[in-house]
């Protein structure tokens, strides 16, 4: 039952694999047996992924790019195609809420820039989905085989009180993703998964006072959530590998999993 569960000799790109969640989950592909390439900007960050794979025995690369740039994500290809072979996993992780589209007292939703809601959807679903797809996705299909998983959010489907245009994206990533599931079906499968809630850098102020307790919305998720507690980074590796193995999800495309806590379940 194991080796269902192997990616050995495939080779799996994480776009967005130098933010917490993506290096997270690039650390899991190798661990599964997956040659892994950490895309993103910050190579900093995905040295620290790359090594820490490596460390552990696995093979990996960092690929420098934009993804919001075509033209950087086609570099990103070429430099996996010639270190590590040809792709036949794409995580798309890149993606974030932004402050100028983030509601509160003095942001009123009527007063959002357009330009600001403009620049979350092409953060969370241009480059965080349509381009990586378009650039990865069709060599896939030619090979006839291949699995994408994206990277939604609780928000796409309960959408939160101040985060909305970030809420209005990642539903467009759920839509997208089955939209790409059944038009590039069988060769390649396309699902999501929708974590719940994560303390990072970019949410640590909203859910955690400087003391480290809970700020009044944290406490808020705590309550709504029957785990009581927020999720670590690694508690979605196991959604990520088995997406991403072709043995054991091989009958699953167009599907979004949860990884909240039951969060939806409470909140529904």
């Amino acid at each position: 039952m194991s080796e269902r569960f192997r990616l050995d000799g495939q080779v799996a790109v994480v776009v967005g694999g130098t933010g917490a969640l993506g290096g997270a989950m690039a650390r899991g592909l190798a661990a599964a047996g997956a040659a892994v390439a950490v895309a993103g900007r910050n190579a900093g960050r995905g040295g620290q992924v790359v090594e820490a794979v490596e460390a552990a025995g696995g093979r990996a690369v960092f690929a420098p790019c934009d993804a919001g740039s075509r033209g950087q994500l086609v570099e990103a290809r070429e430099l996996v195609l010639q270190r590590l072979g040809e792709p036949s996993v794409l995580v798309n992780a890149a993606g974030g809420n932004q402050p100028a589209v983030t509601l509160d007292e003095q942001l009123r939703f009527e007063d959002v820039d357009l330009q600001a809601w403009r620049d979350c959807l092409d953060l969370n679903l241009s480059a965080g989905v349509l381009l990586p797809c378009q650039v990865f996705g069709p060599p896939m299909k030619a090979a006839g085989r291949g699995s994408i998983v994206n990277i939604a959010s609780i928000s796409a489907h309960v959408p939160l009180s101040r985060v909305v245009a970030y809420s209005a994206a990642k539903a467009a990533v759920v839509n997208l993703t089955r939209f790409l599931a059944r038009e590039w079906a069988p060769a390649v499968r396309v699902n999501s998964i929708t974590p719940g809630f994560f303390p990072g850098e970019q949410n640590r102020r909203l859910l955690f006072q400087e003391d480290g307790e809970p700020t009044e919305r944290g406490r808020q998720i705590l309550e709504g959530t029957p785990m009581g507690r927020f999720g670590d980074p690694a508690e979605l590796v196991g959604a990520a590998v088995f997406l991403a193995c072709h043995e054991a999800s091989s009958f699953v495309t167009g599907a979004d999993l949860p990884v909240d806590g039951g969060f939806l379940a409470s909140a529904l």
